[in-house]
């Protein structure tokens, strides 16, 4: 006897919707077939680089945050290889990346001169004269900027990897909390 068959309509109705990240970011299988990344392909493919943990999320954070603040461009693909080397969660290295973007670039730059000029003691004042603004710029605030996001780098991945254990410490205590109430 054959098994009956559901009408193609229903299947239609009865799938789940697709998730908006599956629809636009490629599979961990495209990614290692791209002709420029498959010499990395068998660590790309590494399942600790992928999966929701812990540890790799916490790690993933971190290597994230430093990235996004050490260099100006690129800092995706920096985290990514990092990533491998570290053995951390690639996905979200990538996005904690993005909190240096073209929006906010100008709060981190000032930030980072806050905290450069304070730690170094430099504080620079507008250079005179119009000639050749952007190299005087340039040397009256390079070294305190760089200095502050040196800093932010280092604080905020030491901060993210703390702060993500800390976060999923309490989360996994407080499921154990609920699944003892419930038992009761």
């Amino acid at each position: 006897m054959s098994k009956p068959t559901m009408p193609l309509e229903m299947h239609a109705q009865n799938a789940k919707p697709a998730s908006p990240t599956n629809t636009w970011l490629p599979k961990r299988e495209q990614l290692a077939q791209h002709p420029w990344l498959r010499p990395w392909a068998p660590r790309l493919l590494d399942a600790q680089l992928w999966r929701f943990e812990h540890e790799a999320v916490a790690r993933g954070v971190a290597v994230g945050f430093l990235w996004a603040f050490l260099i100006p461009a690129a800092q995706i693909i920096a985290a990514a290889v990092h990533c491998v080397w570290w053995r951390a969660h690639i996905p979200t290295a990538a996005a904690i990346t993005m909190v240096t973007n073209p929006f906010t670039i100008g709060f981190w730059l000032w930030l980072a001169y806050q905290i450069g000029s304070t730690v170094t003691g430099v504080s620079a004042a507008l250079p005179a004269g119009m000639e050749n603004m952007s190299w005087d710029l340039l040397k009256a605030y390079g070294g305190p900027i760089m200095v502050g996001m040196g800093l932010l780098a280092a604080g905020s991945a030491v901060a993210g990897y703390v702060l993500v254990k800390a976060g999923w410490m309490l989360r996994e205590a407080w499921v154990v909390k609920m699944g003892r109430n419930k038992s009761e």
